[in-house]
């Protein structure tokens, strides 16, 4: 597994007031917070793709969403906090932008996502990305979700299918266990998208506002 690398120098030359996911985890890791690095710094090695991004996703355990909150603010003093049902975006005061999202899927899906991970050096730092089962069962999330973008699922996709496309070494019974806590019967659809993608078949055969089951 790889470590931050290219997502993250991509995003300093092209993000203004971009925060690194470096100076995160360090602000994460010295409040004692559990954590998963996730989006396309947390996910870029197992999709292989150098994508700049404006923000840096975390999963945050549930109970420890609002002092990670105030852990962040409190380290960089020009943000703002919205909470939202799914998500605390940390926005830049002058810009109005999230620079960091401390995501809230269903609270299954945040235990799942912080205990199926893999455990990344970055020089000194020591952090966790999703496992690979993991990663593509909170991607296929996002492209099922119905408060998701149309236009962010098209990326979503693309992610998906690089990842399946690269790494054969599946479990797919791990796999097909976090699809059940993605949605009602989601093991086997999950599975079976990923088969589809090994067969060389669309990921996404359906209207963007239905469900690509």
């Amino acid at each position: 597994m790889k470590s931050l690398g290219h997502p993250a120098k991509l995003s300093g030359l092209y993000v203004p007031q971009f925060i690194q996911p470096e100076d995160v985890i360090r602000v994460l890791n010295a409040a004692e917070i559990c954590f998963t690095l996730v989006g396309a710094h947390g996910l870029g090695g197992w999709t292989g793709t150098r994508r700049a991004r404006s923000a840096v996703d975390v999963v945050v355990r549930t109970k420890h969403v609002k002092k990670a909150s105030a852990a962040l603010t409190a380290a960089f003093p020009d943000l703002d906090v919205t909470d939202a049902p799914l998500v605390v975006r940390l926005r830049n005061r002058d810009m109005g932008a999230a620079v960091i999202n401390l995501l809230k899927p269903a609270p299954s899906l945040v235990l799942a996502a912080l205990r199926n991970t893999r455990t990344v050096r970055s020089g000194r730092l020591t952090y966790k990305v999703p496992s690979l089962e993991m990663a593509l069962a909170l991607t296929f999330d996002r492209i099922v979700s119905v408060y998701r973008d149309d236009v962010e699922k098209v990326r979503d996709a693309a992610d998906f299918g690089r990842m399946v496309r690269r790494h054969a070494d599946v479990n797919w019974r791990r796999l097909s266990a976090l699809g059940d806590q993605v949605i009602a019967g989601g093991g086997r659809a999950l599975v079976a998208t990923v088969r589809r993608v090994r067969a060389g078949e669309r990921l996404i055969r359906r209207p963007f506002a239905e469900s690509p089951l």
